[in-house]
């Protein structure tokens, strides 16, 4: 017998991992009644997961709601960094639910914004934030995401972009000679190249070519038995490997730039939010100053990028968030 809680089910749909919760939704407070996390790369379909977590409970969600890296169409996507076509129509005939909506990642974190505290952000700066102004949304993870949130009277109208795949652009001798290694690999190449997991281990690469020094084997053993973009980070943050620092410090630098770029574009006046898997590992790195001092980089728009706030998400669970607030709101 089902169980008739009225509930939510939402998910974060990542190139990694799903996580699936039930959310019992009071306002934008979320009672997590179940919560589970799957490898999605052995799964051939969303809602083959959905099938194995649905034998984990006897609740009936009255809607749902998903999070995933793509462009989303007429409740249709085919996911970014997935061999999965998601569409909410067969998800809600299959399992008997009356509403399921999809979400571009992005856009999902951004309205998982509203249920988080002032504990679960870092401030790199506190600016001066314009109560009418737009916000923005800038995460590096398995990819690139951008989203802009905005200002409609008290509140933020959440909305996906693809901003992650514009074409980078360098700003220095040493950017424009990582474009051109980068052109020969990819032919485009896209913001998300640089800025994501995959894209610290570019740079990386990039930095062993340029200096004609090659990766400790130490470092290779690892790059090759676990996370490459992990273990570089790591080597970074512990010095044992200087090619590796310089990289996460390129690495941050590319990150100030393009979330000014992205301030920019969205007048962020009510200010920058960091979020995705990354910027909460490195956190030391992006307290330096390299971020900041890259992002108000931006010659006549210096002073206006000065006073946008500019705050790290600590919270993982945002892009879970985000679908139930959604599906609420």
């Amino acid at each position: 017998m089902r169980n008739t809680t009225q509930c939510i089910l939402a998910g974060d749909i990542g190139g990694t991992k799903t996580r699936l919760a039930i959310f019992n939704v009071t306002g934008l407070q979320l009672e997590t009644l179940l919560e589970h996390s799957y490898p999605s790369q052995q799964y051939a379909s969303l809602s083959a997961i959905i099938e194995e977590f649905t034998g984990l409970h006897d609740y009936q969600p009255i809607a749902a709601s998903f999070g995933i890296a793509g462009p989303v169409r007429d409740n249709s996507v085919t996911a970014t960094n997935l061999p999965w076509h998601i569409n909410a129509a067969d998800i809600a005939r299959r399992f008997s639910i009356r509403q399921v909506a999809l979400l571009n990642d992005l856009e999902a974190t951004a309205w998982g914004l509203r249920a988080l505290n002032e504990d679960d952000f870092h401030v790199l700066n506190t600016g001066s934030s314009n109560p009418a102004g737009n916000a923005a949304l800038i995460a590096a993870g398995t990819g690139l995401g951008e989203a802009g949130l905005a200002r409609t009277g008290d509140s933020f109208q959440p909305f996906a972009t693809e901003g992650g795949h514009a074409s980078f652009s360098p700003g220095s001798e040493l950017e424009i000679e990582l474009l051109r290694f980068l052109t020969e690999r990819y032919g485009h190449v896209s913001w998300e190249r640089v800025l994501s997991g995959p894209g610290l281990v570019n740079l990386h690469e990039f930095l062993c070519t340029h200096r004609n020094r090659p990766v400790p084997d130490w470092l290779q053993q690892k790059m090759r038995s676990g996370d490459p973009a992990a273990a570089i980070s790591m080597a970074a943050q512990s010095g044992q490997d200087a090619l590796s620092s310089e990289a996460l410090e390129l690495f941050v630098h590319l990150y100030g730039a393009e979330s000014g770029n992205l301030a920019l574009k969205m007048m962020a006046s009510g200010g920058i939010y960091i979020g995705g898997g990354i910027a909460p590992k490195v956190l030391g790195q992006l307290t330096t100053g390299a971020f900041m001092s890259a992002f108000i980089d931006k010659g006549r728009m210096r002073a206006l990028l000065e006073q946008m706030p500019v705050r790290v998400i600590l919270n993982d669970r945002t892009a879970l968030y985000g679908p139930a607030v959604f599906v609420t709101a």
